[in-house]
């Protein structure tokens, strides 16, 4: 779904590993999937660069892999939903409690995409 005229949305980014990213894609690039019990917090990043950070230096160690993903929210949604800086001031991620995530991946316009995936794969020139 495209934004439609007006709807005003916010880029936010996750860090996910391997079976976090093949829930999404089984959604068809549309939802986030449930947190498990011991994740009462959805937290996305406001920052690519954080999201990239988080993606190689603990997705890949805890699973061997590690995917920053990008989407689209709808702004008014996400306003809903405290904004924390955890560290750095680009350190900065919402807060969505477990048990609003659907009422949160309903806000979602468009897909879910993969921008990055860590290890790096190497090409030859």
């Amino acid at each position: 779904m495209l934004p439609s005229r007006g709807m005003s949305t916010s880029t936010l980014f996750r860090p996910v590993g391997p079976e976090e990213l093949a829930l999404i894609e089984a959604s068809g690039w549309r939802r986030f999937p449930p947190r498990l019990p011991d994740q009462p917090i959805f937290y996305p990043v406001c920052d690519e660069g954080y999201a990239r950070e988080i993606a190689e230096h603990w997705n890949v160690p805890a699973s061997g892999k590690g995917y920053v993903t990008r989407f689209a929210v709808r702004a008014e949604v996400l306003a809903r939903y405290e904004r924390k800086v955890v560290g750095a001031r680009r350190h900065a991620e919402h807060w969505i409690p477990a048990e609003e995530l659907d009422a949160f991946n309903d806000a979602i316009v468009g897909s879910i995409e993969v921008i990055a995936e860590y290890p790096r794969k190497v090409t030859r020139g």
